[in-house]
């Protein structure tokens, strides 16, 4: 028995948003993922039909699959849930979809939120991200404080730049990102700096920024296996977004190939798990 790093890619990541119009299909994409070895993808739990054309392209290739939903309200996560059921998922991906200015008020609906996975007998981690109940890290610093185990996936380029931190960052902001990490059940890989959500991980110059988040999964990935089964599985997923995520240049498209980004991100993190 044997812990394990597995990776996912995001299907939203996929595509291209050229501006010349051309975009894979789901088939296309699917294969692109499947040949490059990657263990699972990550995709909308959101509507019926498409969780059904997705089981459809998924069968026979083995991957797994991140379910991301985006609940308003406590009864927003039932077909998630009933989906993620019919068609099995590793675990939920929940950004909460709701801006609360008080931490009382957002309890009640984590609170709903993990009775809901726990009956339902399903992983839901609730993912850190901008415009989301945890967009700002001192309130999810303070949601935390009230629920010491609520399950989080990972993302910290949001918080990154939301925090604007100097580089290099200052012993106080490792802290507190630290104290996010000893409850990620899961990761998005993106690399931010201070003034952009996704910057351009082949670019020598970004090499910092790189090796920031290298060493946080890395804090990150120890804490999980201190604390997990000898025999669990944590999922990595690659999520460099399509533009306006990507920085574009002059001709409206992204300056690097974010597939072949997400495949150098995958090689630096397998390298810091082994």
């Amino acid at each position: 028995m044997m812990q394990k790093l597995l990776f996912f890619q995001s299907l939203w990541a996929m595509e291209r948003r050229h501006t010349d119009g051309h975009e894979r299909s789901l088939a296309e994409n699917i294969a692109m993922i499947a040949e490059a070895g990657f263990d699972g993808v990550s995709a909308h739990y959101t509507k019926r039909a498409d969780v059904r054309t997705l089981d459809e392209a998924l069968r026979g290739t083995g991957l797994g699959i991140e379910g991301v939903c985006f609940p308003r309200t406590v009864e927003d996560l039932r077909l998630p849930l009933e989906l993620a059921a019919e068609y099995p998922v590793r675990h939920i991906n929940l950004q909460p979809d709701i801006r609360l200015r008080r931490v009382e008020d957002c309890l009640p609906l984590l609170d709903g939120w993990m009775a809901l996975a726990e009956r339902a007998g399903i992983p839901v981690f609730i993912e850190t991200h901008r415009d989301r109940m945890t967009t700002d890290l001192f309130f999810t610093l303070d949601l935390l404080d009230s629920r010491p185990d609520l399950p989080l996936l990972a993302d910290l380029s949001h918080f990154l730049v939301g925090r604007e931190f100097a580089f290099p960052v200052e012993e106080e902001n490792h802290a507190l990102i630290r104290r996010i990490l000893q409850n990620a059940r899961a990761f998005h890989g993106r690399v931010a700096s201070r003034e952009q959500v996704q910057i351009e991980i082949s670019f020598p110059h970004h090499r910092p920024w790189l090796d920031l988040f290298l060493n946080w999964w890395d804090d990150g990935f120890r804490h999980w296996r201190a604390n997990a089964a000898e025999d669990a599985e944590l999922v990595f997923t690659c999520e460099l977004g399509p533009k306006p995520y990507a920085i574009t240049g002059r001709d409206g498209n992204d300056t690097t190939d974010r597939w072949a980004e997400a495949l150098m991100l995958r090689q630096e993190v397998r390298a810091l798990w082994r």
